[in-house]
């Protein structure tokens, strides 16, 4: 698929149907994360692949996206911030891990499978589920899986009332030279 198509049609997915996602896909997805650049390339991040069924129900209950317990995959990006770096008050940890997930959902999406970006959770509990190291933070996780066939009545009025297939006009946003 064209990177330009690609990034018009990827949207967040909330309803997954029941079929498992193939292996050689789940590695093609993590391999685009692993590229994905980082500060001073120091790629702080690991990821979490989570296939077990009632695991996912678990981190489901973490959080208010309760459709992550329908998804047959959940992968997370953690990351350590000492592995990163720090500038302007700005932890760089949370730009790596985000540039990972990027790359997550779109190569997701390349390979004709839904995401939904969650970074609403609560981390101690799912990092005790996970057996994540005390100096690791969960920055997101996305259920992975094939999107249901037809969007339900109630997701297309929750999409258009809170308008969330619109997209601000680049000249609204766009500055030249100066603000």
């Amino acid at each position: 698929m064209e990177f330009k198509e690609l990034i018009k049609i990827r949207r967040s997915v909330r309803k997954y149907n029941s079929d498992l996602v193939e292996e050689e896909k789940i590695l093609r997805i993590l391999e685009a994360a692993r590229v994905s650049p980082s500060w001073a390339n120091r790629q702080c991040w690991e990821f979490i692949v989570v296939k077990n069924k009632e695991t996912i129900k678990k981190i489901s209950e973490y959080t208010s996206a309760k459709f992550v317990a329908e998804a047959p995959v959940a992968i997370f990006v953690c990351a350590n911030p000492e592995k990163s770096g720090k500038r302007n008050g700005m932890d760089y940890f949370l730009v790596d891990a985000a540039i990972a997930m990027e790359h997550i959902v779109l190569a997701a999406t390349d390979e004709g499978l839904g995401s939904c970006w969650i970074g609403a959770f609560e981390e101690k509990p799912i990092k005790e589920l996970l057996s994540i190291p005390e100096n690791y933070r969960i920055v997101a996780f996305t259920p992975i899986g094939y999107p249901a066939d037809k969007k339900s009545l109630s997701e297309t009025v929750a999409r258009f009332a809170v308008g969330a297939d619109t997209r601000r006009a680049l000249k609204d946003m766009l500055h030249i030279e100066r603000w």
